[in-house]
């Protein structure tokens, strides 16, 4: 069973590809009106600043751990022991009911959706009203996690450039869709963020979860220039940022997760992203684990998108190990989308059991047009 469009609504993936069209011819609106939101929310990126030591790159990371909740802190909403649910984006959010097809789905229990996405977009009064949204979400009992895409940030990026990842000649540094990124040792640029993921916590969001929180991965790395000192190195700066983000929105009450490469665990990837540090202030970490993404001979497997089951349960193999003692939450990011192939429910439900053998609290399922193998989320 898949989710689709009631009659009389035009086709999703007609309609999801036209915004994106219309989103290019007018970039630079779209960039102005995302901006003009992203710096109303919070404090605003000064302020921010501000709040983590007064300046660009003067906030230290702290060996100690966050705490979680003190005493006159709101208690964290209560997470299903196993999740399952669904990524919805800002551009699927805005159609009018279609957030209700979702929390229709038999065995739903919790929607992840797009707070701020790949393109610097912000859900919150450009496509929809995160209160309501919260309110809707909470009377169907559902747990509701919002995405806030960090480091990449073609809006942020663009219009603040002080701000932005950039080549040897001091133009702005672009990956391999063209979209630019924002520093990720600039402490203001955390701030932006967090800023975004405080105001949704403040409307009701039970979880932030923070993607791209990493360094670029593609594109032309060996062009790449970082403006300000580099206070600490890759792989400490991405846990000094979740440390940071955890200190800030604890205190609202709601958890903070992190998504991270699916062979972070196994090896690493030189983009910041350990999980086991990362584990140390976040709640919950999400891999991504694609079995079309991985290449041939991974994990001894000559064709990894013709085993999902294996893949998987070899990639949280390693996850196992890398959290070892830690009480944070593992939760995979399962493959609901073909790429090179046709994916089937049993692919799906392989993918499932390989999550479940591994003890992960639930699965969330990945599909960028929103379409989804609903019977996968039935118990």
């Amino acid at each position: 069973m898949l989710v689709r469009l009631s009659v009389g609504e035009a086709d999703l993936n007609a309609r999801y590809r036209e915004r994106r069209r219309r989103r290019r011819r007018q970039i630079r609106i779209r960039r102005a009106v995302a901006l003009g939101v992203l710096l109303a929310l919070g404090a605003g990126i000064a302020l921010g600043a501000r709040a983590v030591g007064g300046g660009n790159n003067k906030t230290e990371p702290s060996a100690r751990h966050t705490p979680r909740a003190a005493a006159h802190e709101p208690a964290a909403r209560v997470v299903p022991d196993e999740i399952r649910g669904v990524h919805v984006t800002v551009a699927l959010a805005s159609l009018p009911g279609r957030l209700q097809q979702y929390l229709a789905i038999p065995g739903l229990n919790a929607i992840e959706l797009d707070v701020k996405d790949e393109n610097g977009h912000v859900g919150p009064g450009t496509y929809y009203k995160s209160s309501r949204v919260a309110r809707v979400v909470h009377a169907h009992g559902i747990y509701l996690i919002g995405r806030v895409v960090t480091f990449e940030d073609p809006v942020l990026s663009e219009k603040r450039p002080a701000l932005a990842i950039r080549n040897s000649d001091g133009t702005l540094w672009h990956n391999n869709a063209g979209l630019g990124w924002t520093n990720p040792y600039d402490r203001r640029v955390w701030a932006y963020n967090v800023n975004v993921a405080v105001a949704a916590a403040k409307a009701g969001f039970d979880e932030i979860q923070f993607d791209y929180v990493r360094f670029p991965s593609d594109g032309d790395l060996t062009q790449i220039r970082y403006p300000g000192p580099h206070p600490q190195a890759m792989r400490w700066t991405i846990p000094a940022f979740v440390q940071y983000a955890a200190q800030r929105l604890h205190p609202l009450g709601v958890r903070v997760s992190v998504d991270v490469f699916g062979l972070s665990a196994t090896r690493d990837l030189g983009i910041g992203q350990l999980p086991r540090r990362v584990s140390t202030y976040a709640d919950a970490v999400y891999p991504m684990v694609y079995p079309s993404h991985y290449n041939s001979g991974e994990y001894g497997i000559d064709e990894p998108d013709d085993r999902p089951g294996l893949v998987v349960s070899r990639s949280l193999a390693d996850f196992r190990r890398a959290l070892e003692g830690r009480k944070t939450r593992l939760t995979p990011w399962l493959q609901d989308f073909s790429l090179g192939r046709p994916y089937t429910l049993e692919d799906l439900q392989l993918q499932i059991a390989a999550a479940k053998a591994h003890q992960a609290n639930g699965f969330l399922l990945w599909n960028p047009e929103g379409v989804y193998t609903t019977a996968a989320l039935a118990h």
